[in-house]
């Protein structure tokens, strides 16, 4: 029988092999611009800017709070998928978004493109997380479709298009433009200062906040950073902040960079206090003379004989640092360790009756495997001997009938390493035969099993990735949060993936995303727990390899900031790239 389902995993290997790539090339397109595995022509990467004007007013007593979300339709299907979203704006019509999108450029495929814009009406909505905005307190503004191409081929990269998609209104207009990046990876961080800036506020002083624009060979401004806002002050410090150079000046160290003063005003119609202009060398040459401006407002200047600033912005500091990717920490050498933990508890149902999950047809994976496999078919390119620590948990073992939660498939308890996922495999479906499916559902001790092997490496030659496949809710919850905090602190990432109709609610206690996980007032250094339901994953046609490449691309999406994550925070840098002739067998196994 696991010939048989191994035999159906070889049939679909170009089906596979094709899902690969295609995914492969989408986690490059977010880290990198080099495929070190197939040398793909790296893409021309296109920063997209996005304006609105006139836009439909829905709130009764303000302006609309517009998002825009970008879809696009993959090569030869109907099927829209989210790319990205920008920032929601409060109480305007006229919207100027700060948040890019950062999309791949292929000269020879027609990348088709949708833009809906939405109204938020309710900030209980979890904006961060919805996947159909209209299923939430969102109302629909209207849509645009257009080409990539035809915003990079329109005049100045600046495409203007009409909202449409509610008959009989004037929806207003979205504006696009485009520009291609540059190779610079360096990222600026500096703080701002002003003083005796204007008083705008009648029963106050201001509420100033600093506006970013870089210039274009058009003469127009693309937005590309906003600071905070100061309340109450005429002399404000903002918090430091941090850019790309690109963003700043797409490497073009004497381009212009406008600068406007605001003071903030609740209702969106923020007053202009004034302006200054600079460039990035400017900056570069931090706190001087030189770095303090005038902030200028010229209508006042053209309106008063005696008007000299509207106050000064003062730079205090300004550093720069490089930026590295992941692409760059592996082909320096760092290996991506994958270890599997697979759930044996008895909910999971008799492995030799198909209601079962761990239920073994000769024809078909089930879920675990599916899972498995999914995620197992991309991790391992980046793991050079292929040989993988696989855990169970949660099984009674022959041949005393001792529980155990940290358990190797491989039935080597000094050796739990299987070679290549199809390995895996074939050690999960015998461990099936062979130990007696039981509980509780305990987490903790497979994580802290990996993590022991973490703490040995943590100079940035290995970075460790647990993959946890279960049905059910975490027994030791307690137990597992202390060790989810100790393991953020260690180059390692946590997928788990729930399988079967169970909820998981506490799963997302551990994500993270909101909220970082805690033990005893103690959070977690980072975010390192992904956690997804295979069900919202599964193909309504049946298409196993299409669920399977949907998981893939979610679950292992983190893992590349996660890494790099803990990479910057030790200071860690990526070695020079290594060449097939210089690879040393760096890997540690559990």
């Amino acid at each position: 029988m696991v010939d048989n389902i191994l035999e159906i995993f070889h049939q679909n290997s170009l089906t596979r092999a094709n899902l690969k790539r295609n995914f492969r090339v989408g986690m490059m397109a977010s880290i990198g611009d080099f495929d070190p595995l197939n040398n793909i022509v790296p893409a021309t990467k296109i920063e997209v800017t996005v304006s609105c004007r006139d836009l439909l007013h829905v709130d009764t007593f303000s302006k609309s709070d517009p998002v825009v979300v970008l879809y696009v339709q993959g090569i030869g299907t109907k099927e829209w998928r989210e790319f990205g979203r920008t920032e929601v704006i409060d109480n305007t019509l006229n919207p100027n978004f700060v948040r890019k999108f950062f999309l791949d450029f292929f000269f020879e495929e027609k990348q088709n493109l949708r833009f809906d814009v939405y109204n938020v009406d309710s900030r209980s909505s979890n904006i961060s997380k919805f996947t159909d905005p209209c299923s939430l307190h969102q109302d629909f503004l209207g849509q645009t479709f257009c080409t990539l191409g035809e915003i990079i081929g329109s005049t100045g990269g600046r495409l203007e298009n009409s909202l449409s998609g509610i008959p009989g209104k004037k929806l207003g207009a979205i504006i696009f433009t485009a520009e291609e990046l540059s190779n610079c990876r360096d990222i600026a961080t500096m703080q701002l200062c002003a003083n005796k800036l204007d008083k705008k506020d009648f029963f106050g002083k201001s509420d100033p906040f600093l506006v970013f624009y870089r210039s274009n060979e058009d003469g127009t401004f693309t937005i590309c950073h906003k600071t905070e806002v100061v309340k109450n002050t005429l002399n404000p410090v903002w918090q430091p902040f941090t850019i790309p150079v690109r963003a700043l000046c797409n490497g073009d160290y004497d381009r212009t960079v406008k600068v406007d003063v605001y003071d903030w005003d609740r209702d969106g119609s923020h007053d202009f206090i004034g302006e200054f202009t600079t460039s990035y060398r400017d900056f570069s040459r931090g706190q001087n003379q030189f770095n303090v401006y005038e902030v200028l407002n010229p209508k006042k200047k053209g309106k008063k004989k005696k008007y000299i600033n509207s106050g000064t912005v003062t730079l205090l500091s300004f550093k720069v640092e490089s930026e590295y990717t992941f692409v760059d920490f592996i082909r320096g050498g760092t290996q991506l360790n994958f270890t599997v933990a697979i759930d044996f508890t008895a909910s999971n149902g008799d492995p030799s009756q198909p209601t079962s999950l761990h239920y073994m047809n000769p024809y078909q994976m089930n879920a675990y495997a599916m899972a498995l496999k999914a995620v197992g078919d991309i991790i391992q390119d980046y793991d050079s001997d292929k040989l993988f620590p696989a855990y169970g948990f949660g099984a009674k073992l022959p041949p005393d009938g001792k529980i155990s939660h940290a358990f190797p498939l491989s039935g080597d308890n000094e050796n739990p390493n299987c070679v290549g996922i199809e390995g895996v495999l074939e050690a999960y479906f015998q461990s099936l035969r062979t130990v007696q499916l039981y509980g509780p559902t305990n987490f903790s001790p497979v994580i802290n099993q990996v993590a022991r092997s973490a703490q040995d490496v943590t100079d940035g030659s290995q970075y460790f990735v647990l993959l946890m496949i279960t049905d059910g809710v975490i027994s030791d919850m307690v137990q597992t949060k202390e060790a989810v905090v100790n393991a953020a602190a260690l180059p390692m990432s946590i997928i788990i993936i729930g399988v079967g109709p169970a909820e998981f609610d506490a799963m997302e206690e551990l994500d993270g995303d909101e909220v970082r996980v805690s033990f005893r007032g103690h959070f977690a250094e980072r975010d390192i727990v992904q956690f997804v339901p295979f069900r919202d994953y599964m193909d309504r046609s049946g298409n196993q390899v299409l669920s399977m490449a949907r998981l893939a691309k979610d679950v292992l999406a983190e893992i590349p900031e996660q890494l790099l994550g803990f990479m910057k925070t030790r200071g860690i840098e990526p070695r020079p790239a290594l060449t097939s002739s210089d690879l040393p067998d760096l890997h540690r196994h559990i």
